[in-house]
């Protein structure tokens, strides 16, 4: 049984695959006119369908909202039943399904010729009665369902998350939306936090351990000890950054100097240590660290010591 299950999902994944392969035949004039037109809409793209299509309107909704384009999931069966007054003069229509030829999508096919709105279709059939009524057809047609049967809607569905995934792209790049334009819609969970959360913000709630030049060896590592950053920063009078200390400078002091008595901050520290502005997002951080190979970090403005951040704050925000 353990092989036959394996294979069934693999002939699944081959036939899904070669479902999505087969939509760049599908990319054609009627698909850059639906992205022109979409683009240059002063309405929203309203999309509809009925059954598991109405699932994957609904998904291509939300990815277009989140990267900028205006988007309302209308249910086809509702739409006939009082929604429809949703519709705006400006809007765009989308309706999504396999046959194009349902009643639910017949009706508001009819519907919209009255109010007058532009329809595209995204369908499975081109001689459907959907097909012929659109100003464009968007073709999901697939050979095949990955069902045994032939029955359950699968590569037919695949085909068209795909293609709503091609549509938002296409026009988040035309309208070059930006990282900071997504961060916006996504304020919220680790997601909002890689686009939104300052290295700034992250240290103000930390500890900002500093010593001078001349601070003996023992009250360092007090300083080190009692804020659990595993560091501090060397700074002057202006407290401007000069370097740092970390734990792993204090093992290899140990094993240097035969006497410690003596030793001070200045005699220790590593010069020109990497900073970061408080200004960059906390996953530039992440990044600067990991090339690095360190585990903290000095936040600072023109040299001026601002705070300090450790990977584990990272970990803890959800960016690592």
């Amino acid at each position: 049984m353990d092989q036959r299950i394996i294979s069934i999902a693999n002939r699944t994944l081959t036939i899904e695959a070669d479902a999505i392969n087969s939509l760049q035949a599908h990319i054609d004039i009627a698909f850059v006119e639906v992205v022109k037109a979409i683009y240059a809409s002063k309405g929203r793209l309203v999309i509809s369908g009925i059954g598991k299509s109405a699932i994957i309107a609904q998904k291509m909704v939300a990815t277009l909202n989140s990267t900028g384009t205006a988007a309302l999931y209308l249910h086809a069966a509702d739409a006939i039943h009082g929604d429809a007054g949703m519709i705006q003069p400006a809007d765009i229509i989308l309706i999504i399904s396999k046959s194009g030829e349902s009643p639910e999508i017949k009706n508001l096919v009819q519907l919209i010729q009255n109010f007058g709105n532009t329809l595209v279709a995204m369908v499975g059939n081109r001689e459907s009665y959907l097909a012929k009524q659109a100003k464009w057809i968007i073709d999901t047609t697939v050979t095949k369902e990955a069902c045994i049967h032939n029955l359950a809607p699968t590569s037919s569905t695949t085909a068209q998350m795909v293609m709503g995934d091609l549509l938002a792209m296409c026009l988040m790049e035309i309208k070059e939306f930006k990282a900071t334009d997504f961060a916006k819609f996504h304020p919220g969970g680790n997601l909002g936090k890689r686009l939104t959360l300052t290295t700034g913000q992250m240290a103000q709630v930390n500890p900002k351990p500093a010593v001078v030049n001349t601070t003996p060896l023992k009250e360092v590592i007090l300083i080190i000890s009692k804020n659990r950053l595993g560091a501090a920063v060397l700074i002057d009078e202006k407290e401007n950054v000069l370097g740092i200390i970390t734990d792993g400078d204090i093992r290899r002091m140990l094993e240097q100097y035969s006497s410690l008595q003596d030793l001070t901050a200045a005699q220790i520290a590593h010069a020109a240590p990497i900073t970061i502005s408080p200004n960059a997002l906390a996953v530039e951080a992440l990044a600067l660290m990991e090339k690095n190979d360190i585990s903290q970090l000095i936040v600072a403005a023109d040299k001026k010591y601002i705070g300090m951040i450790h990977i584990h704050d990272l970990m803890k925000e959800g960016i690592l």
